[in-house]
Order: C-alpha cells, then sequence, then structure tokens
C-alpha cells in the first residue's frame, strides 16, 4: 500500500448481498471502489453479530485492491492474529474496546497489518494524541456503532483537530457512517481521505446490474473531490 491522501471510496460489504460475496466484492471493484471495507461486530462491544475470521479469509481471494477491516469487538488481542492469517492488509480497533489500545496497536503491526484506530461519537480526538506514531489509519465514527444505513451525525471538528494533530504524518482520516454524496463533501472539506459507504453505494444495484454500484461510487467521489477543489 502506497500512502496517498487521495479521496478513496471504501464500500461497507455490511450492504451487500450476504448469499453473493465473492461477486459483490468482484462487482464493487469492478465499478470503481478503492479499498473493500469488512465491519466485524461481536454483539457485545455493539450490538449486531457479522463476519468471523473464517469469512474474512474466504472474501480474501475476491479482493484485489485492500482488504480494511474493522473491529468492533472487545477484546482484540486474541483475535490479532486471526484476521492477519486471514489476509487483512488494515486492522482497525476501538479506542474505546479496552484498556490497552497502545498495546493492541503494536500487536498489530507486529502482526504484519497497517494499524488503524477507530474513535466512537462521543471519543474526542485528544483521547489518541499518544498513540499517532503506531498509527496508520484513523477512522472516525459519524454514526454510533452497530447497524449500516444510520443518519450521519456532525464530527466535522473532530475531523479536523485530527488533521491539525497528524500534521505531515502518513495517516488515514476515515469516515464511517451515513456517508452519501451530501455528507462527503462536509468531511472532505475537514480533512478525511478514506469514506466508507454502506447503502449509498449498494442501493439500487446488485451482481446483474453492478453499473448501479459504478454510479453510486462515481457520484459520492464527484462530491468529495469537489469540496476538496473548492477548499
Amino acid at each position: 500500500m502506497t500512502f496517498s491522501r487521495h479521496v478513496k471510496i471504501a464500500p461497507s460489504i455490511l450492504s451487500a448481498d450476504f448469499a453473493n460475496f465473492g461477486q459483490e466484492i468482484q462487482a464493487i471493484e469492478a465499478q470503481g471502489a478503492d479499498w473493500v471495507h469488512v465491519d466485524v461486530m461481536d454483539g457485545h462491544f455493539v450490538p449486531n453479530l457479522t463476519f468471523g475470521p473464517p469469512a474474512v479469509k474466504a472474501f480474501r481471494p475476491h479482493v484485489n485492491t485492500v482488504m480494511d477491516v474493522h473491529l468492533m469487538i472487545t477484546p482484540v488481542d486474541p483475535y490479532i492474529d486471526a484476521y492477519a492469517e486471514a489476509g487483512a492488509d488494515i486492522l482497525t480497533a476501538h479506542q474505546e474496546a479496552g484498556p490497552h489500545i497502545h498495546r493492541t496497536l503494536q500487536a498489530i503491526r507486529g502482526a504484519g497489518m497497517k494499524a488503524g484506530v477507530a474513535l466512537n461519537p462521543a471519543t474526542p480526538a485528544e483521547a489518541i494524541s499518544h498513540l499517532l506514531d503506531l498509527t496508520d489509519l484513523v477512522c472516525v465514527m459519524t454514526v454510533n456503532p452497530g447497524f449500516g444505513g444510520q443518519r450521519f451525525i456532525d464530527m466535522t471538528q473532530k475531523i479536523r483537530t485530527l488533521r491539525e494533530m497528524i500534521g505531515d504524518r502518513p495517516i488515514h482520516i476515515e469516515i464511517d457512517g451515513g456517508v452519501d454524496p451530501t455528507t462527503a463533501p462536509l468531511v472532505v472539506d475537514a480533512g478525511a481521505d478514506v469514506l466508507v459507504a454502506g447503502s449509498a453505494v449498494f442501493r439500487g444495484g446488485s451482481v446483474d446490474k453492478p453499473e448501479v454500484y459504478g454510479e453510486n461510487i462515481a457520484a459520492i467521489r464527484r462530491a468529495a473531490e469537489g469540496a476538496r477543489i473548492a477548499a
């Protein structure tokens, strides 16, 4: 992975057809997705249950871009090696998921992956000020995690604070929750460069109508890049 601050669209396959993941992943990549975002939920840290390491391992052969795995689980550390073996390129853990996030980020990097740290809406940017040198990505939640399709929560001031804190470090700012052509410009203008979008990408399309995915991805990208040009 070569670091770049260009806008990247990372469709969340939580919104894909669960009976057809391989073709869905291939379809979104063919239609312009930059990364593939995998939301892992444990029914404990968040009120939903999704994918474990075997599912992520099954997705891996279909992903030709970047597999961005977001752990909404606690504890994290016992599962790091399993997700590394499954093929995650980026593994993101929540700052709120345990008392030793510094150790967790060290372990993720030690397992050969890029390390991400996620912040729930109520968690301030300053909570990770001492973690930035261990971090490759900061995921700002713009919904309370656990379900797709929620309404966007405005975190633009937090994003601006993070952008200032990060400075010239090669750290991505990712936005997860309620991203669509209306909200994408707000977060990109504030400093984000990775946009996770679920229902806004998959709505109206299918593996038989993949061009709809392409239209949805292009609409988000145009809106986001327009904000960057205006800035």
